[in-house]
C-alpha cells in the first residue's frame, strides 16, 4: 500500500477547525478517486503524557504509487488541495506532509 501521512498543527480556533475539518475536509478526501482508505485521528496527549506535537493527522491509502499518481490528475484532488490551503490560511495552521510505501 502507498500512503500519505498529513499531520496538522493546532489551530487558533479548535471547534472552527474540527467542524471545517471534519464537514467539508475529510468528506473530500473521501472522494479522491483511487483511494483504498482513509484514517484520521484527532491527537489527545502526547506520549507518557507530554504535549500532543499535531492536533490532527490524516492517513490516506492507495493501493499502489501508480493510482496515487493517477489521483493527483483529478478535480477531486485539486478540490481537496484547495481546501487545505484554506483551512491553513484561515485557522492558522501548519501541514506537514510525506509519503511512503508499506514495510
Amino acid at each position: 500500500m502507498f500512503k500519505l501521512i498529513a499531520l496538522w498543527s493546532a489551530p487558533k480556533d479548535r471547534a472552527a477547525f474540527e467542524d471545517a475539518y471534519l464537514g467539508t475536509h475529510a468528506p473530500l478526501a473521501r472522494k479522491v478517486p483511487g483511494l483504498a482508505g482513509l484514517d484520521t485521528i484527532l491527537i489527545g496527549e502526547g506520549l507518557e503524557g507530554s504535549a500532543p506535537p499535531f492536533h490532527r493527522t490524516a492517513v490516506m491509502i492507495w493501493p499502489d504509487k501508480a493510482s496515487f499518481e493517477r489521483c493527483e490528475q483529478s478535480p477531486e484532488w485539486a478540490a481537496l488541495r484547495a481546501d487545505a490551503g484554506q483551512m491553513i490560511e484561515r485557522y492558522g495552521v501548519t501541514l506537514t506532509s510525506f509519503m511512503g510505501h508499506d514495510g
